[in-house]
């Protein structure tokens, strides 16, 4: 497995919720793939407590995962992304109460799902949840109090690698000696005066039909002839 390190070069604009001052700065992201390839087992979980830019701090998503791993039952997960609720069609909550807006943060294993996990978005659980009604899961409280998750917002994915298409061999740029070269079977020849009489007489004909019909009506209907 080779890793190789892509650099990108972007430029963020941010700006402050509480005075809207903006303020913009070209940042250099170098982006390294993950020697065991992306995890094939994701979970996204919303949080509604919480910020898109407070789980992008590292010691949050430390926090996210330790508390992931007691609800996965495993321990090597990795925050796979973390979008706030707002690109997902949230609204914007009221300044009032310190509402949050809340964030989508997926993780991912290498490991299967819980029990848990498995529990919470099935069936049972989603008709749970059209009713208002919390799912069928026994690990609500692993997240509390840092974390408040939305669990009938809970999606379970399996990412598997595509197959890759093999590309075009190349090969040595010599022509192999296959005897000698036979060029392509010589056309029959072909028959163009029909098509040129067609092409010149016929404009030619009309013409003199037109020509005729001008000096009928000019000389032929004339008063008093």
């Amino acid at each position: 497995w080779h890793l190789q390190a892509c650099p990108l070069s972007s430029q963020v604009l941010a700006y402050n919720r509480h005075t809207y001052a903006t303020v913009s700065q070209r940042l250099v992201v170098t982006v390294i793939p993950a020697p065991g390839g992306d995890p094939p087992y994701q979970g996204e979980f919303l949080v509604e407590n919480r910020n898109v830019e407070e789980l992008l701090l590292v010691a949050a998503q430390e926090m996210f995962l330790q508390a992931s791993a007691s609800v996965w039952e495993r321990g090597d997960l990795q925050v796979v992304n973390v979008t706030s609720a707002l690109d997902r069609g949230g609204r914007v909550p009221l300044p009032i109460e310190g509402r949050k807006e809340g964030v989508y943060v997926k993780v991912g294993s290498h490991s299967p799902f819980s029990p848990c996990l498995e529990s919470a978005v099935s069936p049972e659980s989603l008709f749970r949840c059209s009713l208002g009604q919390q799912p069928l899961a026994s690990c609500y409280d692993t997240f509390a109090p840092y974390f408040s998750i939305r669990w009938c917002n809970l999606t379970l994915l399996q990412v598997w690698p595509s197959p890759t298409t093999p590309g075009p061999v190349w090969g040595s740029g010599v022509l192999e000696e296959e005897g000698a070269f036979q060029p392509p079977t010589e056309v029959p020849p072909q028959d163009l005066l029909p098509g040129f009489l067609v092409t010149l007489l016929v404009p030619l004909v009309v013409a003199a039909l037109l020509c005729l019909l001008l000096g009928h009506l000019m000389c032929c209907r004339r008063e008093g002839v």
